[in-house]
């Protein structure tokens, strides 16, 4: 999906978002990814050790990263358009 101008709204956003993950390998490890990170969130805050944040926040997007290049063959939408990819985080 190409465009000529950014995206200013998450409605007209969230179609390519869609359709950038469209393969259910990469949809897996986004899955996964997004888990994993939870879990090492709340061992942060259980630990009382932010180290688990940074640990949390690399693997988080490691796994989705891979989904992209290696499944999706594409960039993640995180690199254009940041603050709707997280918005669709908290959808």
């Amino acid at each position: 999906m190409t465009r000529s101008k950014p995206y200013t709204k998450f409605r007209e956003f969230f179609p390519l978002y869609l359709s950038e993950h469209s393969n259910q390998t990469s949809r897996r490890m986004h899955f996964i990814g997004s888990n994993i990170a939870v879990i090492l969130l709340v061992l942060a805050v259980v630990q009382r050790d932010w180290r688990f944040v940074v640990l949390a926040l690399g693997q988080g997007y490691a796994f989705a990263w891979v989904g992209h290049f290696f499944f999706e063959h594409n960039k993640p939408a995180t690199f254009k358009y940041p603050f709707f990819a997280v918005k669709v985080m908290g959808n």
